[in-house]
């Protein structure tokens, strides 16, 4: 067999042994990798977008949306039925006050007087878990798990805090926080929604 016979034939068994191995494709945001995928409950769960907070010049975030199949409107986003997640990845160091602050803010921009007061018990369990933490360090990982059945879970590096929020209308409030009328921050939005 010549050599540049055995270059080809080489080269071909290459080319489908990667064609035959899983894909292990992610998305970067300021350093941080996104999966394509996250598993929920045993629910598999696609990267609908991620994108950087910034708060005046200062990388704040990243943050990815994972829902079980792709959508590009808010309203979709919100009446998406299964699991969903919310992955946060700290930039910067924040305190307990502060992303608590900040949470308060983008969730009164996004929710009419109605919804806020029959949302208060579980604003409140929520913010309950913001003072349980001294605040996120810089790479920390927050999960905002929607688990039906169950409800809103928040893991800390891999360690459940807080309580369970059981409404889904409180999830999506809190999703409303960066997709809604009134986002954190315009520049992230059309991240998230697929842009």
């Amino acid at each position: 067999m010549n050599a540049t016979r055995r270059t080809l034939i080489h080269g071909a068994c290459a080319l489908l042994l990667a064609a035959s191995l899983p894909a292990l494709a992610a998305t970067t945001v300021a350093d941080v990798r996104f999966d394509d995928t996250a598993t929920v409950q045993g629910q598999a769960l696609k990267l609908n977008g991620a994108g950087l907070r910034t708060k005046v010049i200062f990388k704040v975030y990243a943050l990815g949306l994972y829902l079980p199949e792709k959508k590009t409107t808010a309203s979709d986003i919100l009446a998406t039925q299964g699991a969903r997640r919310v992955q946060i990845v700290t930039l910067r160091d924040l305190s307990s006050e502060d992303f608590g602050d900040a949470f308060m803010k983008g969730l009164n921009a996004n929710t009419d007087q109605a919804e806020r007061t029959r949302l208060l018990s579980q604003t409140k369990t929520f913010g309950e878990m913001f003072a349980s933490i001294p605040g996120l360090k810089k790479g920390d990982v927050l999960l905002v798990d929607w688990i039906p059945g169950t409800g809103t879970v928040c893991t800390l590096n891999g360690k459940q805090i807080g309580q369970t929020v059981p409404e889904l209308a409180f999830y999506n409030a809190i999703l409303r926080i960066w997709i809604g009328d009134k986002p954190a921050d315009t520049d992230l939005k059309p991240k998230l929604l697929g842009g």
